[in-house]
């Protein structure tokens, strides 16, 4: 047989044939798209997903630093489906956007609910769109701690705290707060609402008067909110993304990017994601500032 009395080249023409075979199914690939631009090099919309409570911002740093450095880039789409979250990831985000609008357009895209941190990141995008019933607005910030005093009596556990300093431990849900705590809080509360003020009247072109006007946390209809200013345009998605094209100076048919965010594993998402968090929650429950429509959260304005 022709394998065995030349070996050698049997192999080289193997080798070949498996060559030819992925180019000809790369170049199959590029030419039909390959999925959502990922193989086309032609000018697209860099894509963004921001999904559920922000409570780190890492990853969609991440992304969009990248998306801004892609030449095949031209404008961005920040899709928003957030009841908001933490106060300090939701400022990264929103100054990373504002990097990008240095370079590149970017609109945002509210889904179903784009409140409080959500709109927040949104009002540093060049335009936002949002369906007339998409929920939004809830500019305020949020502060909540559980007290457990209750319970803990009826175990008959007593807790014991040293500490440095009479304001270490402000916030602990096994006693009661102090009137000089709670003016710390407040004060804290006030000045990062002045700070949220600011940023949608600097991201919206807007004067901080009438952003203050509707933030005292109240929810808005996307409609109603439209037709206050701070929302730009009716639409889905995909109207969005349109925007973005046009905007990005990109014509004909418009393809997306989507860059894939980091894949955890059954284990790392479970300890991750809820044994940990919540161990945290039930065993050090810190009072922290959120940006974060959060109903039935009871009366958290500390005034």
């Amino acid at each position: 047989m022709f394998s065995r009395r030349h070996p050698f080249l049997f192999f080289i023409l193997v080798m070949s044939a498996i060559s030819a075979t992925v180019l000809v199914a790369l170049m199959a690939a590029l030419m039909l798209g390959a999925g959502d631009g990922e193989f086309d090099f032609g000018d697209k919309v860099g894509v963004v997903e921001i999904n559920g409570v922000i409570a780190d911002a890492r990853d969609t740093l991440d992304q969009l630093e990248q998306l801004r450095k892609n030449p095949h880039v031209q404008a961005l789409v920040v899709r928003i489906d957030s009841p908001g979250g933490a106060v300090g990831p939701s400022q990264e985000i929103y100054r990373e956007i504002q990097k990008t609008r240095q370079e590149k357009k970017v609109v945002a895209s509210l889904g179903a609910v784009a409140a409080s941190g959500g709109y927040y990141i949104a009002a540093a995008a060049d335009g936002i769109v949002a369906s007339p019933g998409t929920v939004t607005g809830s500019i305020g910030v949020l502060m909540a701690f559980t007290d457990y005093r209750e319970l803990l009596s009826k175990i008959g556990l007593q807790p014991v705290v040293i500490k440095s300093g009479t304001f270490k431990d402000m916030g602990s849900g096994s006693r009661e707060m102090t009137d000089a705590e709670r003016d710390v809080l407040n004060a804290l509360t006030l000045e990062i609402h002045e700070q949220f003020i600011r940023d949608v009247a600097a991201g919206r072109n807007m004067e901080a008067e009438t952003v203050r006007a509707v933030a005292d946390g109240r929810i808005f209809s996307g409609e109603a909110f439209q037709a206050m200013g701070f929302i730009d345009r009716a639409g889905n998605y995909a109207d969005a993304v349109a925007w973005a094209a046009e905007l990005g100076g990109i014509t004909g048919e418009v393809t997306t990017l989507s860059l894939e965010k980091k894949r955890l594993s059954f284990l790392d998402y479970v300890a991750g994601e809820i044994l940990v968090p919540s161990l945290q929650r039930w065993l050090t429950p810190a009072l922290f500032p959120a940006f974060l429509y959060r109903p039935g959260s009871g009366d958290a304005s500390l005034e």
